[in-house]
Order: C-alpha cells, then structure tokens, then sequence
C-alpha cells in the first residue's frame, strides 16, 4: 500500500502568458488559467481526497480552490498550504523575460541553447538549477540542494499527515514538478516543459516513490 498523490500545475498566470519567470513571485490567473483549474477538478471530481494542499503562492491556492469546487467525493473545501511545494526561488530573474534569461545563463556553459526548455534537457534539472543560482548576482535563487531540502521535506510532511491508501491532492508548480521527475530518476519526463493544469501521479511509500503518469490533462479519474 501506498500514499496516492496527485500532483497538479497551477493554472495558467498571466507571467506565464507573456513568458517570464515566475518563481516566488506572484502573478494571478488568467480566464484560462482558471478554466485550467475547473478542467482538472472535473477530471478528479469522483476522488474522495483524504487531504488537499497546495503550495502558499496565490496562483497555487487560487488553483487548488478551483480544483476542489469541482469535486463531488466529499473532499475538503479548502486546500492547506505547504511553502514546502513552492516553485523554485529565481531571485534576480523573477520577473524577466525567458529569452533575457537564458541568452544570460548561456554564458555560464560553453555549449550554445536557444530555449529555457533547451537548456534544461542539455544540462539537466539539478544542473540548470545550480546555473541559475550562479548566474544570479545576489545568490538570491535556490541551488539544487536548497530547493530539494525543501521539497524532500514536505514529502516527509505528507507522510506524517497520512497513511497507506489516502489519496492526497498538491497543486504546486512546473519546475517543482520536473525536478521531482528528475530526483525520482525520470530524467526522461523532466526534459518536458508540464502543462498548465496538468497532472503527475505519485505511489509514495515510506523510503521511495514512483511516478505513475505525467503532464496528464485529458485522463478521467
């Protein structure tokens, strides 16, 4: 037996529409955004969900409420936020347009990308990760270590707040979710940018986890 999480990205931001980088920063939905979230509550709308969290960021809150007024298994109303599942922390970059991003983290590798997306699947999640917290001139941004020792944490929080069987709801955010992908060796699932909306499923038992699907939205559950 295991712990079921359905791990879900927020909906659509409008940084997220004009393509900046989002991190600790806040931005609100978008009329999709929103539409991202009720699409994703009808698809989970039969799940009794024994907890539903998101991470404290409004666009994962906001979410996660969508998610829940959709649902028709007697889950909770109202999402418990975790910080734990924050997107990364992009200090000096939040903000800024992707392209200024990474045409300035393009300097600190000797091969040529033309896309964040790009960058990524060359290097890596923990890789781009580290190469942002070094570009970053205040060393503001999360490294790899950093934001892992977070995210690890809130797994063990997931653990201690339940048990075998509970089927457990995280909205929480897209590099989040990829660099989960990729601590759980599915650096194949990690090189894809996650949907707005979309889905991971996670079998978490008390040492290991394993991913059961990914960057899901059509799946009726």
């Amino acid at each position: 037996m295991a712990i079921n999480l359905y791990m879900v990205r927020h909906g659509e931001t409008y940084f997220n529409f004009l393509h900046r980088f989002q991190g600790w920063s806040d931005a609100p939905l978008t009329s999709k955004g929103i539409q991202h979230g009720l699409d994703a509550g009808a698809r989970l709308g039969s799940i009794h969900f024994d907890g539903a969290y998101s991470s404290d960021l409004t666009r994962a809150i906001h979410t996660a409420r969508y998610i829940l007024k959709n649902n028709q298994a007697k889950s909770p109303s109202e999402p418990t936020e975790l910080p734990d599942f924050r997107e990364q922390f992009f200090g000096s970059f939040e903000g800024i347009d992707s392209e200024v991003v990474t045409t300035t983290l393009g300097a600190y590798q000797s091969e040529p990308f033309n896309t964040y997306s790009d960058f990524i699947t060359e290097l890596g999640m923990a890789e781009a990760m580290d190469t942002i917290h070094q570009a970053d001139p205040f060393k503001f941004a999360e490294n790899d270590e950093q934001w892992w020792t977070r995210v690890s944490h809130g797994f063990e929080d997931i653990r201690s707040r339940h048990h075998d069987g509970d089927n457990v709801l995280i909205v929480s955010h897209g590099t989040t979710i990829r660099g989960i992908a990729d601590k759980l060796d599915r650096h194949d699932l990690a090189s894809n940018s996650v949907k707005n909306g979309a889905l991971m499923r996670i079998e978490l038992l008390p040492d290991t986890a394993t991913i059961l699907s990914f960057n899901d939205d059509t799946t009726v559950f």
